[in-house]
Formats: structure tokens, sequence, C-alpha cells
């Protein structure tokens, strides 16, 4: 492979012959970097295809996934190659950005995109890009990198450089990427760059919720993700998303990962619970939840839910979501701290658990970060980790037909409101068959 770095790609280069295994800085097969592997010929791409983007950075780096990636920039012509592509083998095809001709065509373990280069050359199309990382090319044919911006410079030095301020600013979604990215690759901020993002901060309030959420997303989803998702609120750039958060509610995040870590490993059990996401279509887990949790407020006992709902909507989460991070902190209103959870009833813990539903685990991460000491929260996490238990559990002794046929009651709220009394007393230990639920109901029932 040759690695070409200078001022203009279409100028005088230096030159410098590098192997493949010179340029690597993991380790592993470089994938993207073999088109045998990309399960198409070569001969199938137009003459002038380069490959760009994250998947050229992440071949440099050694980084492997099982699903490839592939973006390529061509003078002209895009949509017509994925096209061509798509058809010869069969694949999915889509049309992403007509005007800017943009498509997607989709392999069962790949995508491969295609886009007309910006500008009226490939330089000018890399430096319009965000990172001097994201601005390397790759020629498949002549097995060339192409690397105007110094950008394997950059790699090697583990750091995120920007092309130019201006970049941010054209597409200000960038700023957030810089945090996440760094997350991601375990680089830093480089100090002018920095500084440039604290410059353009409040632009991120302009950009659709949805590009924000998809960030927020991988910041809150890995324990690497929270340090810079305390930078990027301690720079500013998350400020007018989330208004309520204080520096407290950041510098529990930190707190929160402990805690889970704290909680499987010493619940095995819980593990599972919470690793899983909250719906089979969302991402969201619920430790996830537990950190949205505190970043509506650093005192959960004085929000205003209806302000925490509206945060949350703003930013474009789904309804399960907002109900999730809604139900911890309604829950922690009902005991804010380990002596109310000592004192609450067999009545109120019903109906705490019921109000807390399937989002117990993201309570219990929240409240083990906020100093909730772990002898008044055992009881509770045994209740929960035991199917049977008529409080956490409650399985219904009597359906409402046995009430109308058995008992003669009528149709209507009324039921609702026996069922709920049969389950407390259920729980309080007070009945434990049908026959028992019923003799209970007629001697509190006055018409029965």
């Amino acid at each position: 492979m040759i690695l070409v770095m200078g001022e203009n790609v279409m100028g005088d280069w230096g030159v410098e012959n590098l192997m493949m295994s010179d340029l690597l800085m993991g380790e592993g097969k470089p994938t993207v970097f073999s088109p045998q592997t990309w399960g198409f010929s070569l001969a199938d791409l137009p003459p002038d295809a380069c490959l760009v983007g994250g998947a050229v950075r992440d071949g440099l780096l050694g980084r492997q996934s099982d699903y490839l990636d592939l973006d390529f920039v061509v003078p002209e012509g895009a949509i017509e190659a994925a096209r061509r592509l798509s058809q010869k083998y069969e694949a999915g095809f889509v049309i992403l950005d007509a005007k800017r001709q943009i498509a997607r065509v989709v392999f069962p373990e790949m995508t491969v995109d295609f886009a007309v280069q910006e500008g009226d050359s490939l330089e000018a199309d890399l430096r319009r890009r965000d990172f001097t990382v994201n601005a390397i090319a790759y020629n498949p044919r002549s097995q060339t990198l192409i690397d105007p911006l110094h950008g394997y410079e950059d790699l090697q030095q583990r750091q995120l450089r920007t092309i130019a301020l201006q970049n941010l600013k054209d597409d200000p979604l960038r700023l957030l990427r810089g945090y996440r990215q760094a997350a991601q690759l375990g680089f830093h901020l480089q100090a002018e760059t920095r500084q440039g993002i604290r410059q353009l901060a409040n632009q991120l309030n302009h950009v659709a919720a949805e590009r924000v959420n998809s960030e927020l997303s991988y910041l809150l989803s890995s324990r690497a993700g929270t340090p810079w998702l305390q930078e990027a609120w301690r720079d500013r750039v998350l400020s007018g998303w989330f208004p309520q958060a204080q520096a407290g509610s950041l510098d529990r995040l930190s707190s929160i990962d402990a805690a889970a870590e704290q909680l499987m490993a010493d619940w095995p059990n819980l593990v599972s619970s919470l690793r899983q996401s909250l719906r089979p279509t969302l991402k969201t887990t619920p430790v996830m939840v537990a950190k949205l949790t505190s970043l509506m407020s650093e005192d959960l006992a004085a929000i205003d839910l209806a302000k925490a709902e509206t945060t949350l909507a703003r930013l474009k989460y789904a309804r399960a979501e907002v109900r999730a991070v809604l139900a911890v902190l309604e829950a922690w209103q009902t005991a804010t701290g380990a002596a109310e959870l000592r004192g609450l009833s067999v009545r109120s813990q019903y109906f705490w658990f019921k109000r807390l539903d399937r989002n117990f685990p993201a309570y219990i991460v929240y409240a083990m970060a906020a100093g909730v000491d772990r002898e008044t929260l055992t009881p509770y996490l045994n209740r929960y980790l035991t199917p049977e238990d008529a409080i956490a559990h409650p399985q219904p002794l009597l359906s409402g037909q046995d009430l109308i046929e058995t008992l003669g009651l009528p149709r209507g709220p009324e039921i609702g409101h026996w069922l709920t009394e049969i389950a407390i007393a259920h729980a309080e230990g007070q009945i434990q068959t049908p026959a028992e639920a019923i003799a209970w109901v007629r001697r509190h029932y006055p018409k029965s």
C-alpha cells in the first residue's frame, strides 16, 4: 500500500511506500482493505471510486466489525453505480438523498453507500468532513491511501482534530459527534478543536432532535461514554437539551455505571434485566434509563414531572422510554431515601412496585448510585427476583368475572377496586386461595 500525503491531491506529492503491516495500528485482518472479502468484485466499482470515512479510519486502526459499512465517493453517477451493483447481486437498493446523489446497497452482512463527491475533486470532498481521521481516502485499485490533511498522523496520536471550525458549524451535530467518537475510539479531542467546539456549543440547539438522540444513545449506553458525556455538558454542548441538569446530575452518571457493575456482580440474576432493552424495537436499557433520570435534575425529589416529560419528548424519546424515566422519578418521590423506603407498609410497597412495573432495575441502579444503602435495597431486590412474590409480582386469585358471577358485584370501576384490595390482602398474608378471597370480599363488601 502507498500512503499519499501532501497539501494538494492534484499537485506534487510526497509519496511514502509502506506495507500494510506498517500502516495498521491494531491487530487482525484488515477486511475493509481486502476487496475479496467484500462480497462483490472490484471490477463492479466505478473506476474512480474511493473508499472514505469511518471504514478507512477503522481499517487503519485494525478495528474489526462483523457487519461492514463501506462508503464510496465517485465523481459522478453514484445512484447509477449503486443500482447496477444491487441488480447484479440481487441486493437491496435505497436512494438516501436524491438531491445529493447518495444511494445504498444492502447485502446480508454489509451496506455499501455511494455518494457523488462534494466539490470538484476528491480533496475538496475530504476537506468538507468533520475530523482529519475521517478524511482519509483509499483507492482500492491502486491500493493507495490519500491523506491530504494528515489524518494518519492524528490516528497515530489518537486525537480528533477538526479540519475547519466552519465544517462543524455547517453541521453542528459534529460538535456532539466529536465526544461520541472520542469515547468510541479511545481518542482525545485536540485542544484547539475542543476550544472551537466550546465556541460553537449553542449551535447544537438547532440540530434535529432525532439526530442528537442518536449520538446520545452511544454516550449513554457505555461506560466509556460517561466521561465524554460529562465533558460535553461541561463544555455547554448539552445544556440546551438538558436544562434541569446540574453538575451533580452529571457526576452521578459515573456512580450509575459503578452501581450497575456492582449489582450484576452481587445479584447475577439481575444481569439480564439490566442489559435487556425496554422494547425489542428500542436500544435503551435500564442503566440508560437511570442515566436519563439523573439528567433530569440533581434533586429528583423537587423536579416537576411535567418538565421532565417535556425534556424527553423534545429529544424524541419513545413513549416507553419517557414512561420508564417518569416511573423512576415517581418512585423516588414516593420514598426519597433509605428511611422512607424502610418505612413503607405492605400496601405502599404494592403500589410502589406497581408504579415501577418493569422499570424496577432502572430504579435500583439509580437508588444505589444516589447513596441508598445496600441493607435498605436488599429486601426490595429479593422481592423483585422472586417471581412468586405477592407484592412485586402479584398473581390474581380471582378475575373480575368471578366477582360478578359469584358475588353479584356490578360491572364497573368497583370491580377494579376489589381486585386491587384482594391483591393487597394476599400480599399481607390475610388470604391465600380463591375461596379465601371470596370469603374475604363477602366480609368486607357491604352489599354481599
